[in-house]
């Protein structure tokens, strides 16, 4: 195993972040500095960062239904509910024993739906660069209806602080109720969902994330979790490929009517 890839799977960082360890000199093989990212390691070697040892972990990725009212972070200073309080059962396995896992991107505390949680970093950077453009669909539930006139303005593109934002689509799950509203986006930006129709005078009153790169809350209740399956972890690991496309439309379980995207 190349030298970055090993300091990767041992959960401290990314295989880019661990390049720059090596070449400032940070990292040492058998207490010697090693400079070069590709050095070979074999199972006997002895890697340190700064002189404490390290050593690939057991990989392990969890998809939670976060419930509302659970923060996205390991640790709180306040003691408020964490995601990792729902997650701590899948742990108990010796294999996953003082692993450090931590949430793929956020989910603020009042937003529910799916949030994945891993101790690899290089998926973690991966799933959360910009240039991956990973899809995700949200339910919005809204304060009052949501008019055509800024139905319209919503897919033409709305203008917030931080640039322009569009969607890449906008759906209902009920023709007759313009309420609640699903939206697909790729931005990673902050609260970009609500931030949306907070520009519009709406009060997003519910959020839910239904879907995260290609991934689905099929037969996982709020507030449950699972492990990924081998086939999901390889379908996240295609570097440089694009996650499936999943229209709003197709996630029948979520939207029954049906209605045409308007572009």
């Amino acid at each position: 195993m190349r030298l970055n890839q090993y300091i990767a799977h041992s959960g401290i960082c990314s295989r880019r972040e661990a390049d720059k360890l090596i070449k400032s000199g940070q990292i040492t093989v058998n207490d010697k500095p090693v400079e070069n990212i590709a050095t070979p390691i074999e199972h006997d070697d002895r890697v340190k960062l700064n002189g404490k040892m390290i050593k690939p972990e057991n990989k392990v990725y969890i998809l939670l239904n976060k419930p509302k009212d659970f923060i996205t972070t390991t640790d709180d200073e306040k003691e408020r509910k964490t995601v990792l309080d729902l997650v701590k059962p899948a742990l108990k396995n010796p294999a996953y024993k003082d692993l450090r896992i931590y949430p793929v991107g956020r989910l603020d505390r009042n937003t529910s739906g799916l949030l994945l949680l891993t101790n690899d970093g290089e998926l973690t950077q991966q799933l959360t660069h910009p240039k991956y453009e990973i899809e995700k669909i949200y339910i919005a539930t809204l304060d009052r209806k949501l008019s055509t006139k800024d139905e319209e303005e919503i897919i033409n593109g709305i203008e917030l602080e931080d640039g322009l934002m569009k969607v890449d689509e906008l759906a209902f799950p009920d023709p007759l109720n313009r309420f609640k509203i699903g939206i697909k986006i790729h931005s990673g930006k902050n609260r970009i969902v609500r931030r949306i129709f907070e520009k519009l005078d709406y009060e997003v009153k519910q959020l839910d994330r239904i879907v995260y790169a290609g991934l689905t809350k099929k037969d996982l209740e709020r507030g449950k979790w699972r492990m990924l399956k081998p086939h999901e972890i390889t379908m996240l690991q295609n570097k440089g490929k694009k996650t499936p496309h999943i229209s709003i439309q197709e996630n029948k379980r979520n939207y029954k009517p049906r209605r045409p995207i308007k572009r």
